[in-house]
């Protein structure tokens, strides 16, 4: 039987507002909000210091993640169903007979298919791996992260480091 240890964080800090409208196949929802909330998990083998990670370290990683989509347009820029554009500072965004633009600056491009909470929780989870790997905590091997939409609709992601 193998041990794992892991270290969970959740709550103060660990969340972002911001704006997207999703596809749902021929569909577009209308521009919307949510108050997400992010949740993390990893697991590994304790460091010589008897530590997984530090806590602090884990919330930090996750926190920046956050802050980078917070109070932005979540633009899902490899939508098959969105036509988006940068002209002159701003982006164009193109769904059949709508055309949405939105100022460069309120805008996070990213390199997803849909803004749902499913690929949002990879988007953070990718992210927070980069970090990880940065910080040299080669003893993680598994990481999950939640992404709460609104209360009780949570998505996550998880994987293998």
């Amino acid at each position: 039987m193998s041990e794992q240890r892991h270290v969970t964080v959740q709550g103060v800090r660990l969340r972002f507002a911001a704006a997207h409208m999703a596809t749902l196949g021929d569909e577009l929802e209308p521009l919307h909000g949510h108050n997400y909330i992010v949740s993390a998990r990893v697991e590994g083998d304790l460091t010589d210091d008897s530590w997984v990670i530090d806590f602090s370290a884990l919330k930090r990683y996750m926190r920046e993640a956050c802050e980078e989509l917070d109070h932005h347009f979540l633009l899902q820029a490899k939508s098959p169903q969105l036509e988006s554009k940068l002209i002159e500072g701003s982006w164009l965004i193109r769904f059949q007979d709508r055309e949405y633009r939105f100022p460069q600056q309120d805008v996070v491009a990213l390199p997803i298919e849909n803004s749902t909470a499913e690929l949002l929780a990879e988007w953070i989870a990718r992210q927070a791996i980069e970090r990880l790997r940065e910080g040299g905590h080669a003893n993680i091997r598994r990481l999950a992260v939640d992404v709460e939409e609104m209360p009780g609709q949570t998505s996550g992601y998880a994987t293998d480091l």
